[in-house]
């Protein structure tokens, strides 16, 4: 199956499409929108989240957000199947987990995580509307401090949300659906290409 890919001009707001069910393709309940930005120096991933009661409880830096609500990003340098990649995460109280991720085997297995690593000037801002029924989240995260090569024109991308609806069941959702079930965001080789113009 056919992965997603998204060009990027400098300054030029960039829409990927919505998020899907990440374990095979299909509408979400709740829909996600996801702009790109490159700034030259920061790639700037602004998420809305259709929600009507976005919540959490972990505040502290790389604690398990994943347990709860939350919005990630996964990144590497180079087009191919990456075996190293970042995983960013904010949840709706703005609490960040940020990790080195080693998969060897592009799954599960032997997978390292080392959430000791924080991102050289990463940014997150959430804002939750209620009334409205939705969260948003804004990432800034610099270039040089996701490859040594930070004019890297090509990267490997996936976006992924996790809601968890009180009383209800939780859903995956992903801009590269991965396919696993049950659902699993650690499948590199179903990261989406991403690419910068205008980088020699």
């Amino acid at each position: 199956m056919s992965l997603p890919a998204a060009r990027l001009e400098r300054g030029v707001p960039v829409a990927l499409a919505p998020l899907v069910r990440a374990t095979d393709g299909s509408p979400p309940a709740l829909a996600t929108r996801v702009t790109l930005l490159d700034d030259g120096e920061r790639l700037l991933v602004a998420l809305e989240c259709d929600d009507p009661e976005p919540w959490g409880t972990i505040s502290r830096r790389d604690g398990p957000l994943w347990e709860e609500e939350v919005v990630e990003v996964f990144l590497a340098p180079g087009r191919g199947a990456p075996r190293r990649y970042f995983e960013i995460e904010v949840n709706p109280l703005g609490a960040v987990f940020d990790a080195r991720i080693d998969c060897p085997h592009g799954d599960r297995r032997g997978l390292r995580v080392d959430s000791g690593w924080d991102c050289p000037g990463l940014t997150a801002h959430v804002e939750v509307h209620r009334e409205r029924g939705l969260w948003r989240a804004e990432l800034g995260l610099p270039w040089r401090s996701l490859a040594a090569d930070s004019t890297s024109a090509e990267w490997r991308l996936n976006v992924y949300r996790v809601d968890r609806p009180r009383g209800g069941d939780a859903e995956y959702s992903a801009w590269s659906p991965t396919r696993a079930t049950p659902a699993d965001f650690h499948r590199p080789a179903r990261f989406g290409f991403l690419t910068r113009a205008g980088i020699e």
